[in-house]
């Protein structure tokens, strides 16, 4: 059974899956007084700042564009063949959801080795270093990676560790006593490389933090660990503006003893 923990609202948080990587002989980003710009083989894109209050502390994240509420996610996906925005350098609700889930709860990570799956723009994971966790980042984009870097410098978050990873090719074996996903378990063919990390590389007595907006793919996935002895329990989080909040979940994971 999957027991709900609480719920929690955050106000204000507004501002295809292609492989993308940096255009060839180019910087990868400018910074003058323009906006910053990320050059990639998908395109030139703007990179938007917004200043995330959560904990006791702002956090500025560039970004390709927040994608919030569902009509946002609705127009995002429409216009993916003529944008081609990666998915990753967008910002999304859940990791909205998840660092505010990883800043209220500092004694989780704190002093703790911890891994992100999917790091993207890198909210949850630089929240989780600021608080004395040992942080790697990972993610399949290496342009992802980039800006998840310059996000980690530009809050003070110094020593994080980030490299490429494919889910389908995993092959650290290291562990961890947390590990991190932000809305990574939106698909069926990446379920059993998710299960296979989570079984490998999570230390004993760690645990999963897992957000996502209440999609039907994530459930059936959380169904099949709960079924195998997995524990689940979540936190309800409401994002975005008060027209248009998006409900998201964050899922707490422990193995079978």
């Amino acid at each position: 059974m999957i027991a709900r923990r609480s719920a929690q609202v955050i106000r204000g948080a507004r501002a295809s899956d292609t492989a993308v990587e940096f255009a060839d002989n180019r910087p990868a980003m400018t910074t003058s007084n323009e906006p910053e710009v990320l050059h990639t083989t998908a395109g030139d894109f703007a990179l938007e700042q917004v200043e995330l209050a959560i904990g006791e502390r702002t956090w500025t994240i560039l970004h390709t564009g927040a994608v919030i509420s569902r009509d946002d996610e609705r127009a995002f996906l429409l216009g993916e063949h003529t944008t081609r925005r990666p998915y990753g350098i967008v910002l999304w609700p859940a990791a909205i959801a998840l660092a505010h889930e990883v800043a209220s709860r500092a004694d989780v990570v704190r002093g703790r080795r911890v891994l992100e799956l999917g790091a993207g723009t890198g909210l949850p994971g630089i929240v989780a270093a600021s608080l004395g966790a040992r942080v790697v980042q990972t993610d399949k984009q290496s342009v992802a990676l980039s800006v998840c870097r310059d996000n980690g410098a530009r809050n003070g978050a110094a020593v994080i560790e980030y490299r490429t990873a494919d889910w389908a090719a995993w092959d650290d074996a290291a562990r961890y006593d947390v590990i991190l996903g932000a809305d990574v378990t939106y698909g069926d063919a990446m379920h059993p490389h998710l299960r296979r990390i989570f079984e490998t590389n999570l230390a004993p007595g760690g645990r999963v933090l897992l957000s996502d907006p209440f999609r039907p793919f994530s459930y059936r996935f959380l169904e099949s660990l709960d079924a195998d002895g997995w524990t689940i329990t979540f936190s309800r989080w409401s994002v975005g503006e008060e027209r248009a909040p998006r409900a998201i979940a964050v899922y707490e994971l422990t193995p079978p003893r």
